[in-house]
């Protein structure tokens, strides 16, 4: 497959905060085969925050999605079935001492652009939190 080419994967997952992990390994695998192994360290940060805050903060399924644009840029994000909006992030240096409430803070230091919109899946309302991270 050539460099530029656009993919995109879905991987829906239930309500389980091991989904966490499988999220992890398969998004590895995924930029991996893509020949993306320099994202792989941000990258299966920042979706293992998004995933646990899908997992953690809602009751029903959701899904990590992972899609490389014609523009070189490769998007993550997490379904979720909460309609409400995330918390603003917080600064990393207010967020030393916490044992969590560091995910969005995190986004917004690793990511070139993270953001969310309101969404529907499974006939469910819901919001899909993005973030993205250049290819090149």
């Amino acid at each position: 497959m050539p460099e530029n080419d656009t993919w995109d994967y879905t991987l829906y997952i239930p309500n389980d905060l091991r989904a966490v992990s499988v999220c992890r390994r398969t998004l590895r695998l995924i930029l991996t085969t893509h020949g993306l192994t320099g994202l792989v360290d941000t990258a299966e940060l920042l979706a293992a925050e998004l995933v646990s805050n899908a997992v953690r903060h809602t009751k029903g399924p959701a899904a990590l999605r992972v899609r490389r644009s014609p523009g070189g840029l490769v998007w993550i994000g997490a379904w979720d079935t909460d309609p409400a909006p995330p918390p603003p992030p917080r600064a990393m240096d207010q967020t030393v001492d916490l044992e969590d409430g560091r995910g969005l803070g995190l986004m917004a230091a690793c990511a070139q652009y993270w953001g969310w919109q309101p969404s529907a899946r499974f006939g469910d309302r819901g919001k899909y939190v993005w973030c993205e991270l250049v290819a090149a």
